[in-house]
């Protein structure tokens, strides 16, 4: 792949970024936070428990019949493992198309797929992984191994030092990623070029990891889908990494 001026800036981070130690590995927050992440998932799986049934329902009669779909990711202290996701595209579609990449409106998206996607419902079996151990509530986005390796080596060392969430800030910034890359002119090229910035939400989190940041991340997720016009995410986090310009990705 050849390397943008973008996967080059975020290469050139500071070495210091693979020394952090985040807030999560000290005191009492690491045995807290997986209390509660047990404790939430249990909760949303005891009322979310219909819509699970339905929504299993509609995608064995519909579609190719495929009701969950796991997905090698990166996790835990940089371990492997499979994520659980609703199936929302067809068969072998990791092959087909852009790879890695989904767009809006990809052919390789089924219809009832599309409205998972859109409502996030479609997320929702990664609180077996939650229960598992494999993921929390709130942390890092756990990437493909291709994705992974578009971080610098310093981020690639520390940026999953804490597990992997279902929701975090960066899922929140771009919760509008495949909208954007659809716009663009070349879909790849842009992908690689929000990884940058990708990179510092990551750490910023690991730097401002706490109880509060969980807590406002999970708010502002759901009003994030409940209100998904609304940007209140720069008013709750005053310190978040400055935005990168925005140029016209259909130049």
């Amino acid at each position: 792949m050849i390397e943008t001026e973008e996967i080059k800036v975020i290469k050139a981070l500071p070495q210091a970024l693979s020394e952090i130690q985040a807030e999560e590995n000290t005191g009492a927050y690491p045995f807290i936070k997986r209390a509660m992440d047990i404790t939430i998932a249990l909760v949303a799986l005891l009322i979310l428990s219909p819509l699970f049934l339905l929504v299993m329902v509609i995608l064995w009669i519909s579609g190719e019949h495929e009701v969950f779909y796991r997905q090698k990711r990166i996790g835990y202290r940089n371990d492997p493992f499979f994520i659980w996701k609703f199936a929302t595209m067809v068969k072998n579609s990791p092959n087909m198309g852009t790879g890695e990449i989904t767009l809006r409106n990809d052919p390789r998206v089924t219809p009832v797929g599309k409205f998972l996607r859109k409502s996030k419902i479609n997320e929702l079996p990664q609180i077996f992984n939650v229960l598992n151990g494999d993921m929390s509530i709130v942390g890092p986005r756990p990437l493909m191994e291709i994705s992974f390796k578009l971080y610098s080596p310093q981020v690639q060392e520390s940026i999953y030092q804490t597990r992997p969430g279902i929701t975090g800030i960066a899922s929140i910034v771009f919760r509008d990623e495949e909208k954007m890359l659809s716009e663009a002119k070349d879909a790849r090229s842009a992908y690689a070029a929000i990884y940058p910035y990708k990179a510092k939400l990551e750490m910023w989190y690991q730097e401002n990891i706490s109880f509060a940041t969980d807590i406002k991340i999970i708010l502002l997720t759901a009003a994030s889908i409940l209100f998904p016009a609304a940007n209140w995410v720069d008013k709750t986090f005053k310190n978040l990494p400055s935005r990168p310009i925005q140029r016209n990705p259909k130049a």
